[in-house]
């Protein structure tokens, strides 16, 4: 059985014989996701599941390069978008789809979502990004890690700080690091709610602890796997 892409997937790659199972997490910067991966990783796998894991801008293939780019913010919106997609491209054909062919659970730290919305607050035409993206695969379930900017503030002081990209300082929302994060975080919320609603997500509550979510991942995956 063929598995449904977005659009008209890799034309040179069959979406057929892809027994795994695709599960994605979800949402904004400091939220949590690669805690969340961590954990739900460790309890698949006690379940009797092989898990491989991939995340973004972790192909061999341009990750380098994108993180030269940014570090000399030298490019513009469109092309670190077709930088993006390139490394999703990358990642779907020689890690996602195989593992998936080998009857893997493949667990994504983000997916095409966190291109659309960085992408789509930055004012490139969301049909466009839509078509672009259009490669990739419908996962089995997206569960986005949903936070209000209140509560993600503290978090993310507290863990790494404010930094060039994740404050959207790129975008001259505002000089202060802290005012220009606030707005630009509250933009991709924005983003991600509506397409939680287009695209299906699993919404699952990232403001209490990290027990708490975890609990409720795995009440969402546990039927996944089953």
């Amino acid at each position: 059985m063929s598995r449904p892409y977005y659009g008209c997937g890799l034309p040179y790659v069959s979406g057929k014989d892809l027994g795994g199972k695709l599960i994605v997490i979800e949402g904004t910067d400091g939220v949590g996701r690669s805690t969340q991966m961590g954990l739900l990783q460790q309890w698949i796998e006690l379940q009797g599941f092989p898990v491989v894991t991939t995340g973004w801008t972790r192909s061999n293939l341009v990750a380098k390069s994108i993180e030269a780019a940014k570090s000399g913010n030298m490019l513009n919106h469109l092309t670190y978008t077709l930088l993006y997609a390139t490394d999703f491209a990358d990642r779907l054909e020689n890690v996602i789809l195989p593992a998936l062919r080998s009857g893997f659970v493949v667990l994504c730290d983000r997916y095409i979502y966190t291109a659309i919305a960085r992408s789509g607050v930055r004012g490139l035409d969301k049909d466009y990004l839509r078509t672009l993206f259009g490669i990739a695969l419908v996962p089995d379930i997206v569960l986005y890690l949903r936070v209000d900017i209140e509560t993600l503030i503290p978090r993310v002081i507290e863990a790494n700080g404010l930094n060039y990209w994740e404050s959207g300082m790129d975008m001259h929302l505002d000089r202060d690091y802290f005012e220009s994060f606030r707005k630009y975080q509250m933009l991709l919320i924005h983003e991600f709610d509506l397409m939680a609603k287009q695209y299906g997500f699993e919404a699952v509550d990232a403001s209490v602890s990290v027990e708490a979510i975890q609990e409720r991942i795995r009440e969402k995956v546990g039927p996944i796997l089953r």
